[in-house]
């Protein structure tokens, strides 16, 4: 059962790594930032580094009952998502998953880093909010943040990421319910690292 259940998360993980083809996403070619709706929160996910760039890292906002895809982030690229406000958590999907709690006002804007790291395998990925704390080592009033914007392009989801969602949606939620088992007993000292304020809106 458990030479089952690896050759499962390693051909999931070979099909994340595939799915780099220009059909997966669609380049917005905006050089401003997309704004909430009304009633809504924005929340801009990123991904600068190039370790790890022939694995993509796919991007959730999860719950108890589904999962909804926000989309392929590949690196130097960044998508924004229109949320409700209020609480949620957000999922990144890679060789294992990780997860971050936002809290969210109506009408602002938020940011996170998708961050890869070695893996066993291929790399895997971390969440990272990024805050409007000036003291923060991540903050939105940086130098290093006005590089990452800078260097990031606009995507959307294209026909055929939604249809390798849709494909591989069991696959996602067998690989969330095992890692947030570990999420789950994390102690309140990590949640707080991983997770954005409402204040860090903007």
């Amino acid at each position: 059962m458990r030479i089952m259940h690896w050759a499962v998360a390693l051909l999931f993980v070979a099909s994340l790594a595939g799915c780099q083809s220009s059909k997966m996403v669609r380049s917005d070619g905006a050089s401003a930032a997309p704004v909430p709706a009304p009633g809504k929160a924005m929340i801009v996910f990123l991904r600068v580094s190039n370790f790890g760039g022939a694995v993509q890292s796919s991007v959730y906002q999860t719950g108890k009952d589904s999962d909804q895809f926000i989309g392929i982030v590949s690196s130097g690229t960044k998508i924004g998502w229109q949320a409700d406000p209020g609480e949620h958590l957000f999922m990144v999907v890679g060789e294992n998953a990780d997860f971050m709690i936002a809290h969210l006002e109506a009408g602002k804007t938020y940011y996170a880093l998708v961050s890869p790291r070695p893996g066993f395998w291929k790399a895997r990925f971390s969440l990272l909010p990024i805050h409007t704390d000036p003291t923060a080592d991540r903050n939105i009033g940086s130098a290093d943040f006005r590089e990452w914007m800078a260097d990031t392009a606009w995507i959307s989801n294209t026909p055929e990421s939604e249809q390798w969602f849709r494909e591989h949606e069991a696959d996602i939620r067998e690989k969330k319910n095992d890692y947030l088992r570990k999420w789950n007993a994390a102690d309140p000292e990590q949640w707080a690292e991983l997770t954005l304020k409402a204040s860090d809106g903007s």
